[in-house]
Formats: structure tokens, sequence, C-alpha cells
């Protein structure tokens, strides 16, 4: 598989909603650093964003790959929250490659919270 279709089906997963199928992309050892969850591992981190998630819906914008083993895939997100609440932002995912680039070993995920922070806060308190 290339990389590409490895963000493919990451894209794909997470506008499935299903954290099986995110998940069967990462090392078991994967952690996640998130500006909205902070740094956990990634099944804890899935199943919180899929938790306060009504729907997900991304579009592949670009791809950047790095001979180091980092891959960072930028991606528009429109996302509705539990609460019903559609936020919208601009993101890009920097993904940690395994040894043999067949899986994601770590993902450090980086886009503006200010617009959206509010909205969030809300709907985990609801």
């Amino acid at each position: 598989m290339t990389t590409r279709e490895l963000c493919e089906r990451y894209l794909g997963a997470l506008n499935a909603g299903n954290v099986a199928q995110v998940l069967a992309l990462f090392d078991q050892d994967a952690m996640v650093l998130s500006p909205l969850y902070g740094r956990m591992p990634a099944g804890r981190f899935y199943a919180d964003l899929f938790a306060d998630t009504g729907r997900s819906e991304t579009r592949f914008v670009n791809l950047f790959e790095s001979p180091s083993g980092q891959v960072a895939l930028q991606f528009h997100y429109r996302w509705t929250l539990s609460t019903g609440r559609v936020v919208e932002f601009d993101c890009v995912d920097v993904f940690e490659l395994n040894a043999d680039r067949s899986l994601f070993a770590g993902l450090t995920i980086i886009y503006d919270t200010a617009p959206l922070r509010a909205d969030f806060e809300a709907a985990r308190s609801a």
C-alpha cells in the first residue's frame, strides 16, 4: 500500500466514524497529540473523538512526504459535533510511519482551535 492509499483509508475511516478501521491503520502503541484532547494513546483518542462526533466529512487537499518517515496530510474537516453544531477548519495531520511505512506509529494534529473551542467545550459539557 502506498502512503497516499494509507492516508486515503484514514480519511475514509474518519468519515465512516469507525474506530476499528482507524485503529487498524496505527501501530498498537501509537500516540496522538491533539490541540483539543492533548496527548493520549490512539485508541483512547479516537474513542473520545467519535463519542464527541455526530458526523465527519473530510476533503483531501495535499500530501507531503519526508524520506525520514513523516507524512503530512492536509485536509478540510467538516465536523458535526454530538450536539449537531457544525464546525469547519483546515487541518494538517503529521504522521510518523513505522519502519516498513505500512502503519502510522504516531500522529500530531495541527489546526487553529480558536474558532471552534467554545462549541467543542459546550458539546463536551452537554
